[in-house]
């Protein structure tokens, strides 16, 4: 299995605003640049998503993959690991939210194998800057809510 790794940020928003932005994957199009298109195949008891596909342009980097999501009890915890994709041999990741004070601390853990091998020094820095793009994205649509 790939190694994970993890970054976090502090969101000026409650967690439960986070967490509707991260569930709401119809409109990641419209905020996560690398996502051009993404579609909702099944939802669960709570109209979560549960099986998502999406069409992701980072660059030299496309895939359209599909993702099985499980959605923690609390609210604040989203884990989702890949149920197939054309680039992706597994990804596992996790958003974790810790809320204080009205700002939210969100964990972004992610572990991505690619079917084509990668030098490691060249894969943790393409995982670094993928979470860090994704994490100010996500930032910048919930406080601009």
């Amino acid at each position: 299995m790939a190694d994970e790794s993890t970054q976090s940020i502090v969101v000026d928003a409650p967690a439960d605003a986070i967490m509707a932005v991260i569930a709401d994957f119809e409109a990641y199009p419209e905020w996560a640049g690398a996502v051009k298109q993404s579609e909702v195949l099944s939802r669960d008891a709570d109209g979560r998503g549960q099986e998502v596909t999406f069409t992701l342009d980072a660059g030299v980097f496309k895939d359209v993959y599909t993702l099985a999501y499980t959605w923690a009890e609390d609210g604040l915890a989203v884990d989702w690991t890949l149920v197939k994709g054309q680039m992706q041999r597994s990804q596992k990741g996790r958003y974790a939210l810790r809320e204080e004070g009205g700002r939210t601390t969100v964990t972004y853990t992610l572990s991505v194998q690619l079917m084509v091998p990668m030098i490691g020094l060249f894969r943790r820095k393409a995982e670094k800057v993928i979470m860090d793009t994704a994490l100010k994205e996500l930032k910048r649509r919930v406080e601009a809510l």
